[in-house]
């Protein structure tokens, strides 16, 4: 499956634009990018801080056939964008349920998904941010980049490109998981 892609200087989310496209237009699947977002949200209605350099995405597809429950839909998201992170960083990555990735108990990403019906068709939308550059102090809550932990600086199209990549692959594959053959599936 192919994801059409929509790239943007600056958004309020892309979560936000993401649920405008599907409400708005006839496209099933897609990926918002943006190099800033002004408003990006985390889980619970948290501010995700969103600065410029680090990776701002959301993935909507259709999940009229998925099996799954949104608890698994989020590990595999989790999942997923583990194998993204895992392109740029050999180490030990966690994740801290429901829906943050660690690396040395600090946290690297979020993922915020939300579940919308269009013309009785249902669709996931996941936003993923990804500390590249530089990481929010959060009170309390430890965080990281990739550029502190490799010393690396990497292009946020770049990854944008690999996530996109990894998810064309996996979409197809949704409706055949179930939670019995999850990890098998996403190895």
């Amino acid at each position: 499956m192919k994801l059409k892609k929509f790239n943007f200087k600056i958004v309020n989310s892309t979560n936000d634009l993401a649920i405008q496209i599907i409400k708005n237009t006839n496209n099933k699947s897609g990926i918002v990018f943006a190099e800033r977002q002004k408003k990006g949200r985390g889980q619970y209605g948290k501010k995700w801080a969103s600065f410029k350099g680090n990776l701002f995405i959301s993935i909507f597809f259709q999940i009229n056939k998925v099996q799954l429950t949104l608890k698994d839909l989020t590990k595999v998201n989790c999942l997923l964008v583990k194998k993204l992170l895992s392109n740029f960083y050999n180490g030990k990555i966690t994740i801290k349920k429901p829906n943050d990735l660690m690396i040395k108990k600090m946290k690297i990403s979020g993922i915020l998904q939300e579940i919308l019906t269009k013309s009785g068709e249902k669709f996931i939308v996941i936003g993923v941010g990804v500390n590249l550059i530089k990481s929010p102090a959060i009170n309390n809550y430890l965080t990281t980049n990739l550029f502190d932990l490799t010393g690396i600086k990497i292009n946020p199209n770049n990854a944008a490109l690999k996530l996109k990549k990894i998810y064309e692959t996996f979409i197809p594959m949704f409706s055949k998981f179930n939670i019995k053959n999850l990890d098998r599936n996403l190895k």
